[in-house]
């Protein structure tokens, strides 16, 4: 199977016995279809030995810095304070930070002017 309808088509009146040019036209649409879902990427109920090898892979991989490591704990001076009331201000690994002022979004979602959406 390939990538292109019309030779799916042919292939497929070539190597089965379709009763009908509807049906056969529609089995041709659907294989492309997922012809097309296969080459971006994997697709759930259609098990491929070289997608089954990348998975494979991917579940094989070990980073070299882990995600979770603590030996550098950025925290802010709220949470600072609650840890020690908590009595647990001497974790190895923290540092107070400020923190960073976030700009408010303007709302209107990137339109300019107009009124709003009617319902």
């Amino acid at each position: 199977m390939t990538l292109d309808f019309h030779t799916n088509k042919r292939v497929l009146g070539e190597v089965s016995t379709v009763p009908t040019k509807r049906l056969r036209n529609k089995i041709a649409g659907f294989s492309t279809h997922l012809m097309r879902r296969i080459q971006k990427g994997p697709v759930r109920g259609i098990s491929l030995k070289l997608q089954e090898e990348e998975r494979e892979r991917r579940m094989d991989f070990v980073p070299d810095v882990s995600a979770i490591s603590t030996d550098h704990i950025e925290v802010d001076k709220e949470t600072l304070d609650m840890l020690s009331a908590l009595g647990m201000s001497d974790i190895p690994g923290l540092v107070r930070v400020d923190p960073v002022a976030v700009q408010a979004q303007p709302v209107g979602f990137g339109r300019s002017g107009g009124a709003g959406r009617r319902y």
